[in-house]
């Protein structure tokens, strides 16, 4: 267990003071003491209801006059993800903004905004703004805010560790590369974090981030066809397991689900992988010890893929939006014990991962079109070309998809 802030000895190499200082700010408690993590181990949640689901950047102007004006200050952090923004609120952006920032996180995959007002709305203010993007995901393990379950609540100081606890203490280093809850049926989208308490710039407590896009890009054509249509499974029991063990709630029975290993994004049709050592436990249809050769070096593909990795860095005021199905990111647990960080997260559900695979062409003006099916969860089939719908029907007019839980067809034309 960490030390109290009591058991911390004086230093003689200068920094006596600094160290002083932060320990006086942690007696303080926390800045914000209303989303200190609640724990009711008597708190339950029904099943998760399937819900259908339209992602809001499908309605944004591409040119995002909403969102990026003239006020508006953009720098890209690296070229595959990331971008800070400063001169724009989102607590004062319209529908149609909104709309807009769910497009551009989707293209740019992590936006750093600065200088928000965001945590100081209210929890009924930032739950409005995230339901914007979709139902928010209710976490079935970890703290949250007492009478606001929609907050999953992020909090480490001298004497509360729970991100250490889960990981354990017999690791060479403590990253953890995860999408947020990927063992849902319909997974989370746009997501929001915002700091409440956070180390010194420059002292630690950044959050890692990378492309599942370019993570997917970078592996040879005759891979990329091998990984298409295979499915995993991803699974929430070890998570409960270790919630109970320690005598916390588990709101929710544990569920796991198979997720395509290569989704396509509902608005900008990009394949990403979707595999992650947080949830995924092995691929659907493999046996034992070839799934787990596979899984083993898409997770040595993406933890070592620097190059498609940013470090996401905290000020003051500072809110971090993702699209959920299009990365993956990790803690990063580097800085003092004596320091407080204290953040909260809002996860919108994005829908059903979609997955695009070749079954059969045939010439349509004398061009081959291939009928994919892209698994989704939605109440019918949906036929579409060139981006126009061409027919919808309901699953009783495709027996032969009988088993199927759901799915789309689309028409993709080469």
């Amino acid at each position: 267990m960490a030390p109290s802030v009591a058991d911390l000895q004086p230093v003689s190499n200068g920094n006596s003071d600094a160290i002083s200082n932060l320990k006086e700010e942690v007696k303080k408690g926390p800045s914000y003491p209303f989303y200190f993590p609640y724990f009711d181990v008597d708190e339950k949640f029904p099943p998760t209801e399937i819900f259908e689901f339209t992602d809001p950047g499908t309605r944004a102007d591409p040119a995002k006059p909403h969102l990026l004006n003239a006020n508006t200050t953009t720098h890209d952090i690296s070229p595959y993800l990331g971008t800070e923004i400063s001169g724009v609120q989102i607590s004062q952006l319209s529908p149609e903004g909104l709309d807009e920032l769910a497009l551009y996180a989707a293209e740019r995959k992590v936006l750093v905004f600065r200088d928000q007002d965001f945590k100081d709305l209210g929890p009924d203010r930032q739950i409005e703004i995230a339901r914007h993007f979709g139902p928010i995901q209710k976490h079935p393990t970890s703290g949250n805010a007492k009478g606001y379950p929609e907050f999953h609540v992020v909090y480490r100081d001298a004497d509360h560790d729970r991100f250490r606890e889960y990981l354990g203490d017999d690791r060479a280093n403590r990253t953890s590369w995860h999408s947020d809850v990927s063992y849902e049926k319909q997974t989370p989208g746009t997501t929001f974090f915002f700091i409440l308490d956070q180390p010194e710039p420059g002292t630690g407590g950044d959050t890692l981030f990378l492309s599942q896009v370019e993570a997917y890009k970078r592996l040879s054509p005759e891979f990329q066809k091998r990984l298409e249509g295979l499915r995993a499974l991803h699974s929430a029991v070890a998570q409960a397991e270790h919630s109970r063990k320690r005598g916390g709630p588990v709101r929710r029975e544990p569920v796991e689900t198979e997720h395509p290993v290569v989704r396509v994004h509902p608005v900008t049709g990009e394949k990403a992988l979707y595999v992650n050592p947080g949830f995924t436990r092995r691929i659907v249809g493999y046996k034992a010890e070839e799934s787990e050769y596979l899984l083993k070096f898409l997770y040595d593909h993406i933890a070592k893929g620097s190059d498609f990795q940013i470090r996401a860095t905290y000020k003051p005021g500072t809110v971090v939006v993702w699209d959920n199905r299009l990365t993956a990111h990790s803690a990063t647990g580097d800085f003092d014990k004596v320091v407080r960080r204290h953040a909260v997260r809002l996860t919108p559900a994005g829908g059903g991962s979609h997955c695009c695979m070749r079954k059969r062409s045939f010439p349509i003006a004398g061009r081959a079109v291939y009928l994919c099916i892209l698994y989704d969860l939605t109440s019918g089939i949906k036929l579409w070309f060139k981006n126009k719908l061409v027919r919808s029907m309901t699953f009783r007019y495709w027996p032969q998809f009988k088993g199927i839980t759901h799915a789309q067809l689309f028409l993709v034309s080469d």
